[in-house]
């Protein structure tokens, strides 16, 4: 990921969770706001920058869709392990693109359901029901490829990570179509 983002860019990274991520990519740019839904989490992430300075970032509660909404254009977003879990896939697609500057690229990689083992499809309402599973979307790669294409993205590039099996989280590389 280091390789896609400069030193002059401002980057939004959407569900960083506790912060790994930001703490190490934010370096490497001119500014880089880390975002979550859990106020829990940016504690996490808040505690950590703490103890390891990093003046180009910081974190804050926030959605793809409040932050549009403020008008701030990024020249990178990224989406780890976070559209999956938001409410509206078509929506929130179209809020990444207005985060964008002209030309700007968006970088996901979220688990894609419907490729992976079925059991886990069905473990997760069960999961639901005792409160320890959140809202997650069901969709394949293919599917998440055509909503991005939908959204006004051009998908660059789509690639597996995985150790050793299929992982059903594809890396995916688009830009913002004018």
């Amino acid at each position: 990921m280091r390789g896609l983002l400069g030193p002059k860019d401002s980057v939004l990274e959407l569900g960083c969770g506790t912060g790994s991520t930001a703490l190490l990519l934010a370096d490497g740019t001119a500014s880089y706001l880390a975002t979550d839904f859990s106020a829990e989490m940016i504690a996490i992430a808040e505690s950590k920058l703490a103890q390891q300075p990093v003046s180009q970032l910081s974190f804050r509660v926030a959605s793809a869709e409040t932050l549009a909404a403020e008008g701030v254009r990024y020249d990178a977003v990224l989406g780890f392990n976070y559209l999956h879990l938001v409410d509206d896939l078509p929506g929130t697609l179209a809020a990444i693109r207005d985060l964008l500057a002209p030309g700007g690229v968006f970088i996901s990689k979220t688990a894609c359901l419907s490729d992976m083992n079925p059991l886990i499809r069905l473990a997760i309402p069960v999961m639901q029901l005792f409160g320890r599973a959140p809202h997650v979307n069901v969709f394949s790669a293919t599917a998440l490829r055509e909503a991005m294409q939908s959204a006004g993205f051009a998908v660059d590039f789509c690639e597996y990570h995985g150790s050793g099996r299929k992982d059903a989280r594809p890396v995916i590389i688009a830009h913002k179509t004018e």
